[in-house]
């Protein structure tokens, strides 16, 4: 009898069940894949449609960037794995600041450059990425990501507000509109608690739909932007006018990315081990390398830096299903919602309340995988880890807690001074140097080493 010698990650379903397994990829993946055009589109003060355009654009971008990835475009791109690919939330803390900077088309233009260059540069540094993880250890990690997650719960709480704390809306803070966002939370709750499987891992993107039938049933969501909206339309590139590039904002967003590539690293090995296929030091630069390219893309098609969704890898390790096809089928399906801006629309026409309940989830998570991460720092033997942490989150606090800091302080140093992200990770890097002289905390990270070294 002769036994197939193909991978179950390149094994080749039935149709039928390629499709039904693609969708419910994209419905674990869409509620935190439709969040950062949100709330980078309101941030810029854009209108309704050119909201619902940034939705189509990122819902294109990640079928596309997706389908590159699980798919292999040369040997170059693409870790030919079961990955899904979606805009990163940490990156949104830099673009917060540019729009809050710049509002409007200007705004988008100095945004869009900015992630065109940080592609660039992350496409040239992918091969080298994995030799930087001794700069990256767990406290470090760790401690960013706390720091991200805790700076976008302002946009999550302004959400459920109505509006930013100055803002001199006379619905600020409604009850009604306060007690639908806390529907939302209890609703994303109790479907967490007694969901299971499947319905489960989509608890946020339930919550949202039961929130949004509520507020239109009482009123208070308008669908004249999806009356508007045409059924079929194509993304198109520079959709709001030239790209603008400057320096320093695009060194700011180049790190991050670094960040976001350290994070990929461990979530590639996590998945190498999940569908048990070895990751090779060529296949791990292709699989990063992919997401500098997304994000170069992301900024010609109008939208922002791209990663792999780690939802999607627990989806991978709870149905068992390890071929990377699963994920090319999802990634047509995405590409599809992208040309169809009706759905953009609809995704846009969520009020801003019923998005704050399922923000304080979405983003507190963030939150939470720093400390789950930190948790894996040894903090007994080593109490200099607890200085790390302590100094650098009140480091990265600061722009959040003082907002006009910088106004006595040089105009050029202000992109950089303004992004939490970057204070927090230039504090951790320099104080881990400072007190660990760079040691790896070898428990968490010989994996992740060994990987890069191509053992």
């Amino acid at each position: 009898m002769r036994h197939s010698t193909i991978h179950p990650v390149d094994e080749r379903l039935p149709l039928e069940r390629l499709w039904a397994l693609g969708l419910q990829h994209v419905l674990v993946m869409y509620a935190g894949a439709v969040a950062v055009p949100l709330i980078i589109g309101r941030a810029l003060r854009l209108s309704p449609e050119q909201v619902a355009q940034l939705i189509s654009a990122d819902l294109f971008c990640s079928g596309l960037v997706t389908l590159i990835q699980s798919l292999g475009v040369t040997r170059w791109f693409g870790i030919r794995m079961p990955v899904m690919m979606g805009v990163t939330f940490a990156a949104v803390g830099p673009m917060v600041a540019m729009a809050t900077a710049h509002p409007g088309p200007a705004g988008a233009q100095a945004i869009f450059g900015t992630i065109i260059g940080a592609g660039f540069l992350s496409m040239c540094i992918a091969p080298i990425v994995g030799r930087l993880l001794r700069f990256f250890p767990p406290v470090v990690t760790g401690t960013l990501i706390v720091v991200v997650g805790s700076s976008l719960m302002r946009v999550a709480i302004g959400w459920a507000m109505g509006g930013p704390a100055t803002s001199d809306r006379p619905d600020y803070a409604a009850l009604d509109n306060l007690a639908l966002a806390g529907f939302v939370l209890a609703a994303i709750l109790v479907i967490a608690k007694y969901g299971r499987g499947f319905f489960a891992n989509i608890s946020v993107l339930l919550g949202i739909v039961a929130g949004s039938a509520v507020a239109a049933a009482l009123g208070k969501m308008s669908f004249h932007t999806v009356q508007q909206a045409h059924w079929v339309d194509v993304v198109t590139p520079f959709a709001f006018g030239r790209p603008t590039f400057a320096l320093v904002p695009i060194l700011t967003m180049t790190l991050v990315m670094v960040v976001v590539m350290i994070e990929s690293t461990g979530m590639f090995l996590a998945l190498a081990d999940i569908v048990g296929k070895p990751l090779s030091r060529d296949e791990l630069t292709a699989g990063l390398r992919t997401d500098g390219l997304g994000t170069f893309l992301g900024g010609i098609f109008n939208t922002f830096p791209y990663t792999s969704f780690s939802q999607n890898v627990g989806l991978v390790s709870v149905t068992g299903v390890r071929s990377r096809y699963v994920c090319v089928a999802a990634g047509l399906i995405m590409v599809g919602l992208g040309l169809l801006p009706k759905m953009a629309a609809l995704v846009e026409s969520v009020p801003q309340f019923v998005l704050g309940g399922a923000g304080l989830v979405m983003f507190g998570t963030v939150a939470a995988t720093g400390i789950r991460i930190l948790a894996k720092v040894d903090f007994t033997h080593n109490r200099h880890n607890l200085y790390i942490v302590a100094v650098s989150i009140g480091i990265g606090m600061i722009p959040l807690a003082a907002p006009r800091w910088t106004q006595h302080m040089p105009t050029p140093l202000h992109p950089l001074l303004e992004s939490g992200i970057l204070l927090a990770a230039v504090s951790a890097i320099v104080l881990n140097l400072f007190f660990n002289g760079g040691r790896l905390d070898q428990a968490a990270t010989l994996e992740a080493a060994k990987a890069a070294d191509g053992h």
